[in-house]
C-alpha cells in the first residue's frame, strides 16, 4: 500500500515539476524581457519556483516510498532521451495548439526552456538516486511489532 501511495504521489510531483515549473520558468522569462518589469508577476513565478522545490526537496529528503521519486525521475529522463534522439518528437509532445489554455501553453513554453537546457536531465538524475538507496524500499524499524508477542512471566520456566 505504501508504495501505491508513493506512486501518486510521483504523479503530482511530475505534474508539479512539468506543468508548475514550467509555468513559472516561463513567466520569470517572459518578465524578464518586458521593459517595464512586473514585480508581482516576478514574485509569483519566484513563488511557484519555491513551491515545485519544496515539492522536489520533500520527496527526495522525505521517507516515503521510492515510487514517488522514480515516476518523476523515469518520465523526466525518458523525454530528455527522446529529446537527444528525435528533437522534433520531443518537441512535438508540448501542447501548442491555439485551442489551449493560454496557462498551459506557458507551462508548455517553460518546459521547452527546461527541456533544450538539460534541467529536466538533472532533475531527473536526482530524482533517480534516492531509488538505488535500498533502506528505502524496506518499511521503517516499528518497535510496535514486538508487542504481538507474548512476555512470559519473571520466574517461568517457559
Amino acid at each position: 500500500m505504501r508504495h501505491l501511495g508513493g506512486f501518486l504521489i510521483g504523479l503530482v510531483v511530475t505534474a508539479a515539476v512539468l506543468a508548475g515549473g514550467g509555468w513559472a520558468v516561463q513567466q520569470a522569462l517572459g518578465n524578464a524581457a518586458a521593459t517595464p518589469p512586473d514585480n508581482q508577476k516576478m514574485w509569483i513565478a519566484l513563488g511557484a519556483m519555491a513551491a515545485v522545490g519544496l515539492v522536489f526537496g520533500l520527496v527526495v529528503a522525505g521517507r516515503i516510498s521510492p515510487m514517488a521519486t522514480f515516476v518523476p525521475s523515469m518520465v523526466l529522463l525518458a523525454w530528455t532521451v527522446v529529446y537527444a534522439l528525435d528533437v522534433n518528437r520531443a518537441i512535438s509532445l508540448i501542447p501548442s495548439a491555439p485551442s489551449v489554455n493560454q496557462i498551459i501553453l506557458d507551462a508548455g513554453l517553460g518546459a521547452k526552456t527546461l527541456l533544450t537546457s538539460g534541467v529536466f536531465a538533472l532533475l531527473g538524475v536526482a530524482l533517480f538516486i534516492p531509488v538505488l538507496m535500498p533502506s528505502r524500499w524496506s518499511r521503517p524499524y516499528d518497535d510496535d511489532v514486538d508487542e504481538d508477542y507474548e512476555a512470559t512471566p519473571e520466574g517461568s520456566y517457559y
